[in-house]
Formats: C-alpha cells, sequence, structure tokens
C-alpha cells in the first residue's frame, strides 16, 4: 500500500499504519503539488527512510495536465532540486496533449531528470482519450507503474476499466489502484481487477489549532491515520494470500 501524504504527522502515521511506500506531495487538497525540499527532507529524517519516499512533480491543481513549455521546465527543475537532496526515491508525474494523449516529449523531459529512480504516472491517465494505449505508451516510456481509478470517481466504480489495464499491461508496468480505496471495499477491488498495489490517504479530519472566524486562508489538510491504514492492509493481504 503506498500512502499519499502532505506532512510530517501524516508521513509517520503512514508509516506506523504499515505503508510499503509514500507519495509525498504538497496541498493535497488540491490535488497534490510538488513538495519543497525542506518538507522532504523532514519527512526522511522523521521516518529514519523506514520505506520509499516517491515525490510529485505537479505545478498547478486542476484537472488540466496539459503544460507548457515553461511549466515543464519548472518540474524539471523541481525534479533536479529533489532528486539531488539525496533523500527522494522516485517520482510521480504525468502529462497530456491537447487531444488527451501522453505527452511523450514532457514525459521523456522528466524521466531523462528522474533517471535512474522510478517514475510513477499519475491520475492524468484518467482524463486521456485512450486509456489503454496509453497503458502501453507509459511502459515503452520507462514509466514503472501507473495510477489509476479506471477513469471513475473512485476505483470502486472503475473496476472493469481497471482489470481492462492489467490484462493490457501484461505486467510490463504495474497498474497501481487509488481513488476511494478503503478497508470495506479493497477486496472487492482486488478481486474483480488483479491488481496488487494500491494507494490511498487514509485521512481523518482535525481540528484547527487556532480557532479564528476572522479569516479564511486555505482548507486544513486532514491527517493520516494509522489504523486506517492498517485494516486497509490487513484487508488486502486476506486477498492476495488466497
Amino acid at each position: 500500500m503506498e500512502v499519499c501524504v502532505d506532512s510530517v504527522e501524516s508521513a509517520v502515521n503512514a508509516v506506523e499504519g504499515g505503508a510499503a511506500r509514500l507519495e509525498l506531495c504538497s496541498s493535497l487538497s488540491e490535488g497534490g503539488l510538488t513538495p519543497t525540499p525542506g518538507l522532504l527532507r523532514a519527512v526522511s529524517t522523521a521516518i529514519n527512510e523506514a520505506v520509499p519516499i516517491f515525490c510529485m512533480l505537479r505545478v498547478r491543481g486542476g484537472n488540466d495536465f496539459v503544460y507548457s513549455k515553461e511549466e515543464v521546465e519548472a518540474m524539471k527543475f523541481d525534479a533536479i532540486v529533489l532528486k539531488d537532496s539525496g533523500k527522494v526515491d522516485g517520482f510521480v508525474f504525468g502529462a497530456l496533449t491537447p487531444s488527451g494523449d501522453l505527452d511523450v516529449d514532457a514525459c521523456h523531459t522528466i524521466l531523462q531528470v528522474t533517471n535512474p529512480l522510478p517514475v510513477t504516472f499519475h491520475r492524468a491517465i484518467d482524463v486521456c482519450r485512450d486509456p489503454l494505449l496509453a497503458v502501453s505508451i507509459a511502459a515503452d516510456l520507462g514509466f514503472k507503474r501507473i495510477l489509476t481509478s479506471g477513469q471513475e470517481e473512485s476505483a470502486l466504480k472503475g473496476v472493469n476499466l481497471i482489470k481492462k489495464m492489467v490484462e493490457e499491461a501484461d505486467g510490463q508496468i504495474s497498474i497501481m489502484v487509488g481513488a476511494g480505496v478503503t478497508k470495506d471495499n479493497i477486496a472487492f477491488i482486488l478481486e474483480q481487477t488483479g491488481a496488487k498495489e494500491y494507494h490511498g490517504s487514509a485521512r481523518s479530519s482535525v481540528k484547527p489549532t487556532v480557532d479564528s472566524n476572522k479569516l479564511c486562508m486555505g482548507k486544513i489538510s486532514p491527517v493520516t491515520d494509522p489504523e486506517q491504514v492498517a485494516q486497509t492492509i490487513r484487508a488486502a493481504e486476506k486477498v492476495l494470500s488466497q
């Protein structure tokens, strides 16, 4: 199980719950953006390098994964800085063309600077034109895995397409299931899709440390719950051990 986190507290809780890998972001309220080198260092120190840390490369939120040359350069530079820190074990990235296909040039640019670290193609695939073709292209480009909900709001709704993506991948690239995966549905999702990797945040809401009704300076990000992580893993292990 990979757990996406955007704080030191969430990272520690995810590892405590048994996460096998962290996807480190900033601003999960925006869908996850590139984390700062400072956050990466703090998380790496706090978890004592217990599990691999994959950093998101994404300069802005929203469902638009079509990036300008300048934005790709920004993410390229972020990748170089994070990689040079020596604290990152892999990256998460995705880009599309205006027609909805994988942006091969942008992907190649990022894969060049992140090499030899593994890279996951993120849920940009869930808004691409032809997800099965995208699986093949992503594998050929050198991505190690794809995170997907099967082009639905939740993986539970997208199980049919996810199964087809797993079959299309044919072991050449891992299909990682994400979006709304919980202890209550993980068994069904894995049984239906045949996927062996899954992704979630397992978060619960938190109260603000300072009570203020005067100003709103952004949403308070929920924190990963270690028990939710552990329960989801246990539910999955029952299926995978059969």
